[in-house]
């Protein structure tokens, strides 16, 4: 699905089916420098549950017209101006590590379209290396070397090669996409503000050998949202969606049940 925000398209997945206003709504939110490709396990999933499924690419990421926004707080704005053109009253939101940052400034501003949310891999503050914003800013492949080696539980395991590295594939993405995602989640201080004001019901998901948010973060996490349930993914690393996939689609569609 395309359609236009400020006259820039922006590239909506929705697992073939549009949108029917008589079904839930599940909106799929990536991480830095991803886009909707990582949901493509979870997408068909869900609508064949009878969800209206809407995976975005951010500004700049994927298949919608950038640049990239540079700030979280910008990401929370723009994406009620989607909801908005939508015509998306009520909503059920996943976000994955960057995403997860998105749906707390989201959620501390615009509450009352949110049903329940849903966080995969996030916490209420992601601090990220100067080492690794230095190797993005300059375009660096190793940037992706390294989020690779801190974001996954046995890479080599992916058949047909690992999917960071199909969507982030040239210096020009490093340097305009995932520098500037990574730049937006060392900068976002509300988190923990955001996290203490959701009053509908949350659900954390974690890996239990994710490198980025470990376990420890996340349990703080999890007791600064009020109704929130925690489940942990044994054997996983940070990019549950996509290493865990069956055990998190059906852990999520039994809490939106």
């Amino acid at each position: 699905m395309i359609f236009q925000i400020e006259n820039k398209n922006i590239n909506v997945s929705d697992a073939g089916q549009g949108i029917d206003l008589n079904k839930e709504t599940i909106v799929f939110l990536h991480g830095s420098g991803l886009s909707h490709i990582v949901w493509s396990l979870t997408e068909q999933f869900f609508s064949n549950k009878n969800f209206n499924v809407l995976s975005i690419d951010l500004p700049g990421h994927g298949n919608s017209d950038g640049p990239c926004l540079d700030s979280i707080e910008k990401i929370a704005d723009w994406l009620e101006q989607v909801f908005v053109k939508l015509n998306l009253k009520q909503l059920f939101i996943v976000g994955h590590s960057q995403g997860c940052l998105e749906i707390l400034e989201y959620a501390s501003k615009y509450k009352n379209r949110l049903k329940k949310i849903v966080f995969v891999g996030g916490s209420n503050r992601m601090p990220v290396h100067p080492d690794l914003i230095d190797l993005a800013k300059n375009g660096d492949s190793d940037a992706v070397k390294l989020m690779m080696k801190w974001g996954y539980e046995g890479s080599k395991k992916f058949i047909g090669g690992n999917p960071v590295e199909k969507i982030i594939q040239s210096p020009r993405d490093i340097r305009e996409i995932l520098a500037v995602d990574l730049i937006a989640c060392n900068n976002y201080t509300n988190g923990s503000n955001a996290a203490r004001l959701i009053d509908c019901p949350s659900l954390l998901i974690f890996g239990s050998l994710d490198k980025m948010v470990n376990l420890e973060s996340g349990k703080k996490f999890s007791n600064l949202i009020k109704k929130s349930t925690t489940h942990i993914i044994e054997g996983c690393g940070h990019m549950i969606m996509i290493e865990k996939a069956f055990e998190m689609r059906d852990k999520v569609l039994e809490f939106l049940k």
